[in-house]
């Protein structure tokens, strides 16, 4: 089964804030265990691919950009997008079916936007999806706090399925390139 890791928004001035904007929540945590799954991907031989929001520093110098601290391996597919969705106006579908990939690994920011649209979007398109449950980030809302955001999200995205595909949350620790779909169909 042929797989890809994607990493969402994973970029500098998003994890780490600006002037207007706090860092996410737990940053450097996200940070390692972006860097610890990169390693897995790469192990598993699985496809890496990184989206970059133009949004993020107004698209361009080193605020838009991936995180310095991310250990970016040699061969990855970068996207940039306008939207939410990852899967919106970029080419992340057609590389996705063209490479016959059928599981992905999700991880990134912001929780309850990017990530929460990826997941959702990536069943419906036909793939099994496994968010990384200690893997996305995001900062505090007017209404609750980023923990209690992506503590609500791992609860509602594992088991979210479109009748065919769904998506399931483990952390870091488990191995995430062996998917577990299979256990609960």
């Amino acid at each position: 089964m042929k797989q890809a890791l994607l990493v969402i928004d994973a970029q500098q001035e998003l994890i780490d804030g600006n002037e207007k904007e706090k860092s996410v929540f737990n940053k450097d945590n996200l940070l390692d265990n972006i860097n610890s799954v990169l390693k897995k991907a790469l192990d598993s031989e699985s496809f890496v691919v990184f989206i970059r929001d133009k949004d993020v520093a107004e698209g361009h110098g080193k605020g838009f950009e991936i995180h310095s601290d991310i250990d970016i391996p040699k061969e990855v597919k970068i996207f940039d997008k306008e939207a939410t969705n990852s899967f919106y106006g970029t080419p992340l579908l057609a590389f996705l079916q063209d490479n016959m990939v059928e599981h992905l690994v999700v991880m990134g920011c912001k929780t309850e936007h990017c990530i929460d649209t990826a997941v959702r979007t990536a069943t419906v398109n036909g793939f099994d999806v496994t968010l990384v449950g200690d893997g996305h980030s995001t900062t505090d809302s007017q209404s609750i706090t980023a923990e209690q955001i992506i503590a609500h999200h791992n609860e509602v995205l594992h088991g979210h399925y479109n009748v065919d595909n769904f998506s399931v949350v483990r952390n870091v620790s488990e191995n995430l390139f062996i998917p577990s779909h299979d256990d609960y169909r």
